[in-house]
């Protein structure tokens, strides 16, 4: 086997491309741009090959991009099953198509604004038919509480939130404890130390705890039932149970949705302990305020029952949006991997950003009752 490697004749009257070693795919090499550099245009009168070896596609495909011109079929008397390689290569190469017209820059950003609004519009038709679904086998499974499978209710009710009992309550105390040394260090300044303990426990009972908790959730919880839910998409489990009579709804998505609504509202509220635990340790230790005068801060507020209820009025709510926009995803999951990756990436986004907004909106509603 040799490289490949060529040198030009250029006689009186007529060019001569002599081409020694193997024009294999293997031995080219970058020896393409060297011959059409040194070509440049030029146009190639004869072909010598009596030192050239193996010759295929690649080898014809560099000379037809370099020489800009066809070589006479007669270039190739010495090898002319070369020259038929030659001809085919020559002649799909000429008749190819070439790179489709692009569309000005500004067209481009307006077709993709539209295909944008285009797969929210779809997305949006597909959730609200799963919406529909969703009900429709909760109202059978609350008609006939016999099929209920309890067994998978329970597992997720460990998986979903006994197992996130450790996470919550310690993300919850630290931020209760941000919460106190903010307000400490702000309110020291005015005088005012002493409210420290009703900053945190309105943040933490009203909407620190039950926000906090939901997003752990929707990062650990809505993620796990997409990937699930997704892996026996692809492995087609979820056909099998429909052929054998099965509703994937009552077996799939029912146990998740009730195991969040149960242990959301528990989770939220363990949540808010562990966060005035952490305000409690920090207005104890930065400002000299004991546990008991924490307590009775709190317990004379006639306001903190109200702001309890209204982060515990949030929990179910943000719990049905966790299960069901992990399991929408989890169902709407192809036959391949990426789009499991994808389904479980927007999983944890859409349920996210659907917490944010509907905090917002409780905030609102709450705002105009006064509460």
């Amino acid at each position: 086997m040799a490289v490949a490697d060529f040198q030009i004749d250029d006689g009186a009257q007529v060019l001569t491309l002599r081409l020694t070693g193997d024009w294999t795919a293997t031995e080219l090499g970058r020896i393409s741009h060297r011959l059409d550099s040194e070509l440049h245009d030029r146009r190639v009168d004869a072909v010598d090959l009596a030192e050239m070896g193996r010759f295929d596609t690649a080898g014809a495909l560099a000379i037809v991009q370099a020489s800009k011109c066809v070589l006479p079929q007669t270039a190739w008397v010495q090898r002319p099953e070369a020259g038929r390689t030659y001809a085919m290569v020559e002649k799909l190469e000429r008749e190819s198509a070439g790179p489709p017209p692009q569309s000005p820059g500004w067209i481009r950003g307006f077709a993709k604004v539209g295909r944008g609004v285009q797969d929210i519009a779809a997305e949006a038709t597909l959730s609200m038919a799963f919406l529909g679904r969703l009900i429709v086998a909760a109202g059978a499974a609350l008609r006939n509480p016999g099929r209920i499978r309890w067994a998978a209710w329970f597992s997720q009710v460990e998986r979903s939130g006994l197992d996130a009992i450790p996470i919550i309550a310690v993300t919850n105390f630290f931020i209760g404890a941000v919460i106190a040394f903010l307000g400490a260090n702000l309110l020291t300044q005015f005088g005012a130390s002493v409210f420290t303990v009703q900053l945190v426990a309105v943040s933490v009972l009203r909407e620190f705890a039950v926000v906090i908790t939901s997003v752990l959730l929707a990062g650990r919880s809505a993620s796990s039932f997409a990937a699930e839910i997704g892996s026996m998409r692809m492995n087609q489990e979820i056909d099998a149970m429909q052929v054998m009579g099965v509703n994937p709804f009552q077996a799939l998505v029912i146990p998740r949705l009730a195991a969040m609504i149960v242990m959301l509202p528990l989770l939220t509220f363990i949540g808010m302990v562990a966060g005035l635990f952490g305000g409690l340790l920090v207005t104890w230790s930065q400002l000299g305020y004991g546990p008991s005068f924490f307590v009775q801060r709190i317990s004379e507020d006639p306001m903190m029952g109200t702001h309890l209820m209204v982060g515990l009025v949030k929990a179910p709510v943000f719990a049905v949006v966790i299960a069901a926009i992990g399991c929408r995803q989890g169902m709407a999951v192809a036959g391949d991997v990426e789009s499991l990756g994808r389904r479980v990436t927007a999983a944890v986004v859409q349920a996210i950003f659907a917490i944010i907004f509907l905090d917002a909106v409780f905030a609102l509603i709450f705002q105009e009752l006064n509460l």
